[in-house]
């Protein structure tokens, strides 16, 4: 019996802990199960509608898989004599912490001030739920790619999000922390 079959069921279990914990926490801060239309969706991909990020995948699940890219390479660094069922322990609870964050007053304030996303409410709980499993691919498909394979995906995603949304991880976390309204103004201006 290998160490990954011994001891990954116990990551495994670990790893529903932290999903339940998080879902438990955005639940007593009052966030939506579900979205407020009553149903759950495969994909939402009007990113300017109510329904975004309120359903399980929308057009910023690929800043959650580069979440898991990123964290795989921040655990593989800071925790080199972890086992991969610990890094991703690790790593998702960075991501469940984020999106509690995430799910507060006063980063939804932000979002509404900062960049263009005015009538942003916050995350469903299944929204963040699935939010944390894009992470969790992201990091398992960097723990199986060769780095520069793990770079060109992550850049290709961050692309890919920027030309059918004109934002990504990298524009979120600049308009975030240091706003730039012309950037703000652009992205605005996305059509439909």
């Amino acid at each position: 019996m290998t160490e990954r079959t011994r001891y990954g069921g116990r990551w495994a279990l670990v790893l529903v802990a932290i999903a339940l914990a998080m879902g438990a926490v955005l639940l007593a801060m009052g966030r939506l199960p579900i979205c407020a239309c009553g149903m759950v969706e495969l994909w939402h991909g009007a990113v300017n509608s109510a329904g975004n990020s309120q359903h399980l995948a929308d057009w910023y699940a690929p800043s959650h898989v580069v979440h898991g890219l990123l964290f795989y390479g921040l655990f593989r660094w800071a925790a080199p004599g972890a086992s991969l069922g610990a890094r991703a322990a690790l790593a998702a609870l960075l991501e469940a912490a984020w999106e509690i964050a995430e799910n507060t007053p006063m980063v939804i304030d932000r979002y509404r001030e900062a960049t263009a996303a005015l009538g942003y409410t916050g995350d469903s709980v299944v929204n963040s739920l699935a939010d944390l499993g894009f992470m969790l691919a992201g990091f398992a498909l960097a723990a199986r790619l060769p780095w520069w394979g793990t770079v060109l995906f992550g850049l290709g995603l961050e692309l890919l999000a920027l030309a059918a949304i004109r934002d990504n991880l990298t524009l979120n976390v600049l308009m975030l922390l240091w706003p730039v309204p012309a950037i703000r103004d652009w992205q605005a201006a996305l059509p439909g």
